[in-house]
């Protein structure tokens, strides 16, 4: 059995078939053309540069299709990154079905689905847990499939569930230690408030923002969603209700250069935003750590202002 990508040691030769996440043409300084791929298999992701590519490179090599390849681990600025030699299509007879390549949430899909629907029983509040169901109903399918973004964090299979998932366990032991916070509003506007990723983003094989997804985003589409689900149920679009939930979902990101049209003024959204925040940072401090080397500082991580982490050499007894 051929080993995974991240079994791979730093400097050791690597032969492997592997799934195209992403593949960038670009120029390098000294004016040759060259492709920055991202390569990925079921243990995580690796960068890797095929210099001196062809425009026959260009148009043979695309994100989403399974590839063998032979190259060197190295690391450039702490960072994993493959050395390609020689990259190939596959051949008839070899492995080339993208979803046995791809990473998947860390839940089972019907265990997701459970959790979500149990936590929809908590949103006692009728308007809310009608909107929840009916736009759930809709994406069904993407929700429980689809990462949460391109890169950044839970960038993988289901991981727009598992992060919403995630969010709603802190949720529920906020709301147990802090009996002032409506648990309803704070379940709804945590399911819904990523919804619109199912609309933003292309799916999980080879993620990229869709015509939507660029020109309006995801905060925009579910709200318009939100409002089209109380149409639909005969929800008055000036009740309070459907005022607060919409805040909700405008307010997530905390701040309008984050893309939030409105900044949180309740105290519900505040938490929203601060869970949000609090899991995806986690996610992505995680991931990073995860390539580093005990003793050492992890690569800059672009979705936490350029910070590096250190990976302590040190572990807590029982670890």
């Amino acid at each position: 059995m051929s080993k995974k990508l991240k079994e791979y040691q730093l400097d050791e030769d690597i032969d492997a078939f592997v799934l195209i996440k992403s593949a960038d043409a670009r120029i390098a300084k000294n004016g040759k053309q060259f492709i920055s791929f991202v390569f990925e298999d079921n243990s995580g992701e690796i960068g890797g540069k095929l210099w001196g590519a062809s425009n026959d490179d260009v148009k043979t090599f695309k994100s989403g299709q399974v590839v063998h390849i032979n190259g060197k681990r190295e690391a450039y600025q702490g960072s994993p990154q493959i050395k390609i030699n020689h990259i190939r299509q596959t051949e008839n007879g070899e492995p080339n079905d993208p979803s046995s390549f791809m990473q998947h949430a860390q839940m089972t899909r019907s265990e997701m689905e459970e959790y979500i629907s149990q936590t929809i029983f908590e949103i006692i509040n009728p308007t809310w847990n009608r909107i929840v169901r009916t736009l759930l109903k809709k994406h069904q399918d993407e929700f429980f499939t689809y990462p949460a973004a391109k890169t950044n964090h839970h960038a993988y299979a289901g991981g727009l569930a598992f992060h919403t998932i995630s969010i709603l366990k802190l949720a529920k032991g906020v709301a147990k230690l802090y009996p002032q916070v409506n648990p309803s509003l704070l379940y709804a506007g945590a399911i819904l408030h990523d919804l619109g990723k199912t609309t933003e983003l292309s799916g999980p094989v080879a993620t990229s923002y869709t015509s939507e997804g660029d020109l309006l985003g995801h905060i925009s589409i579910i709200d318009g969603e939100i409002v089209e689900a109380a149409d639909q149920l005969k929800i008055n679009q000036h009740s309070e209700d459907l005022l607060l939930l919409r805040h909700m979902v405008l307010s997530h990101h905390g701040i309008k250069e984050y893309g939030s049209p409105v900044t949180p003024e309740l105290l519900e959204a505040q938490i929203l935003h601060d869970l949000d925040d609090l899991d995806a940072s986690i996610n992505m401090i995680t991931g990073a750590l995860n390539d580093t080397e005990s003793g050492s500082f992890s690569k800059r991580i672009f979705g936490m202002d350029r910070n590096k982490f250190y990976k302590p050499e040190s572990k807590e007894k029982g670890e």
